[in-house]
């Protein structure tokens, strides 16, 4: 047999690649001509890439309660400090090395 069938235009070797055509290439088209995509199938792909007003609003809502939470604890660390300080000016007795170190550097903290 020859190994280039297209030079002898062998009926039998047309036919079985039409024959193959049909069954692969005819199926599909029948396949797809058939069944149609359902109106609207688009629109709802393109909205769920985009975020909603209702997650948008969600996510204003975080952000907002999120810099309110941060003012929060940096005044209450701040408060924790001050207590600390005055718990260390208020002490009677002398002061430790590390005591005296941590209560200046509290003092140069609070009033920057």
């Amino acid at each position: 047999m020859d190994s280039y069938p297209y030079k002898n235009n062998n009926a039998k070797f047309v036919d079985l690649l039409n024959s193959q055509q049909e069954v692969v290439f005819g199926f599909w088209t029948r396949y797809w001509r058939t069944t149609a995509r359902p109106p609207g199938v688009k629109a709802s792909k393109g909205l769920t890439k985009q975020k909603t007003k209702a997650e948008l609003k969600a996510a204003a809502e975080f952000d907002t309660m999120w810099s309110i939470k941060k003012e929060d604890f940096a005044m209450k660390e701040r408060m924790s400090r001050m207590k600390l300080l005055e718990s260390l000016i208020s002490k009677q007795e002398p002061l430790a090395d590390y005591e005296e170190a941590l209560k200046k550097n509290l003092i140069s903290e609070l009033m920057s």
